[in-house]
């Protein structure tokens, strides 16, 4: 997301009109759960949500 809005600004300080600057939908949407933060909350994630973690 910042990546895309790095892009905009680009083209902007390069003179483009923001008006003109066509609005990009997402195509890919990532959840992301903070098991620490979740454990001090309280919240129990199920084992099978863990596909990837880092630590």
């Amino acid at each position: 997301m910042f990546r895309h809005a790095a892009v905009f600004v680009d083209k902007i300080l390069k003179g483009a009109s923001p008006a003109e600057i066509p609005i990009e939908q997402p195509t890919q949407f990532k959840t992301v759960i903070n098991h620490k933060t979740a454990k001090a909350l309280g919240v129990e994630i199920p084992r099978r949500c863990w596909c990837a973690r880092t630590t």
